[in-house]
């Protein structure tokens, strides 16, 4: 099963769901589609879930894919997932700055996520060879990295505990 959310911003997310809708898979596909108006006769739909059915979802996915948004990322990555997001973008009215994909990036160069731009990359990433459709494996702890940047730009933060 393949779990996507679009998060619970208010402005839609098609170009997303619209990459979903294109992949030729024969595999469930759960859509938390927000007030986004894509929608598919293959996915089973919903405009919101609850917290709990969403670490339900994730948890269950062989593949989670998501906007961009830290919290979404950080739920994914907590149960032991590596999303595939496509961060929303300005440009295309889906955020009011590009602060997704800033992050985004900086998550992917850590081997947390993989960022994808469009239908073929969202299709690449999916095809079911690569690490970042299932389990994280050896990623450092986001709280070590976090510790340190607060530590750097902050001034004198508390370090993160390690996970070992």
């Amino acid at each position: 099963m393949i779990f996507v959310s679009v998060g619970t911003h208010e402005a839609p997310f098609d170009r997303l769901l619209h990459a979903v809708d294109d992949l030729e898979l024969e595999e469930q596909i759960v859509v938390q589609h927000g007030p986004s108006r894509v929608r598919s006769d293959r996915a089973l739909e919903a405009e919101s879930l609850s917290f709990d059915e969403v670490v339900g979802y994730i948890r269950e996915a062989r593949a989670v894919v998501m906007h961009a948004g830290v919290g979404s990322m950080m739920i994914a990555l907590t149960n032991g997932k590596r999303p595939i997001v496509m961060p929303r973008l300005r440009r295309f009215g889906e955020h009011v700055d590009d602060h997704q994909l800033e992050l985004a990036r900086r998550l992917e160069a850590n081997g947390l996520v993989t960022v994808v731009d469009g239908p073929e990359a969202l299709a690449k990433a999916l095809d079911g060879d690569s690490e970042p459709a299932g389990q994280i494996k050896d990623a450092p702890w986001l709280g070590d990295d976090l510790g340190e940047y607060l530590a750097q730009h902050i001034g004198a933060a508390a370090p993160a505990p390690s996970q070992t």
